[in-house]
């Protein structure tokens, strides 16, 4: 994976927060998830007759992307995501802890490849790191990579990514690389490969 931050000067020292860097020392880390965060259709029915929900059937008896959210509706230019996993990203680039923290299982584990990532186990830990990460990243967004498309096993998916958000230095934009592991819905595990020195320290 290969990252860049641009952008004249450079920032004190940092830390990892709990979903990868976190700049100038800050803390690591609520509301209901919004509309952003929310699969789309959810079974109901558009004027032509058609469900847009996970798993539903079109007019034509056909599965509809079973399990997968519409990218338009969850922003970034994401598509053909399992809805776990749009629903994840989606209330990441809203920056809502709670909404964050809603979509990952109660046991989630959260896992980072960088050594200076630091992981954490249960959804009560990663909630609670949460605002710092947020607050250490302005803008955040997670965007699809234009060179690399995700790929889905069974429960697996790999998902690759390009990070962007607005640092004292510059503008950070920062590739990476999440494996999810989905359950009942919601996010299980996230093991999170991306570049720290892409990050000023």
């Amino acid at each position: 994976m290969t990252a860049q931050a641009s952008g004249a000067g450079s920032t004190g020292p940092s830390t990892t927060g709990a979903d990868g860097p976190a700049a100038a020392g800050e803390p690591d880390a609520a509301g209901e998830p919004d509309a952003a965060g929310e699969t789309d259709g959810a079974g109901e029915t558009d004027g032509a007759g058609e469900t847009d929900g996970a798993g539903e059937t079109d007019g034509a008896g056909e599965v509809d992307h079973a399990g997968e959210a519409d990218g338009a509706a969850h922003g970034a230019g994401w598509s053909g995501l399992p809805a776990p996993a749009a629903a994840y990203v989606a209330a990441m680039n809203a920056g809502d802890p709670d909404a964050i923290a809603a979509r990952v299982t109660v046991d989630f584990r959260n896992e980072h490849a960088s050594p200076h990532g630091r992981g954490c186990v249960g959804r009560a830990a990663y909630r609670e790191r949460l605002p710092g990460f947020l607050a250490s990243f302005p803008g955040l967004r997670y965007s699809p990579d234009p060179d690399q498309a995700p790929v889905a096993a069974g429960d697996r998916l790999a998902m690759p990514y390009v990070m962007t958000a607005t640092l004292p230095a510059g503008p950070l934009e920062l590739r990476g690389l999440w494996l999810l592991t989905l359950r009942d819905d919601l996010v299980a595990a996230r093991l999170d490969y991306w570049d720290s020195g892409a990050v000023p320290r």
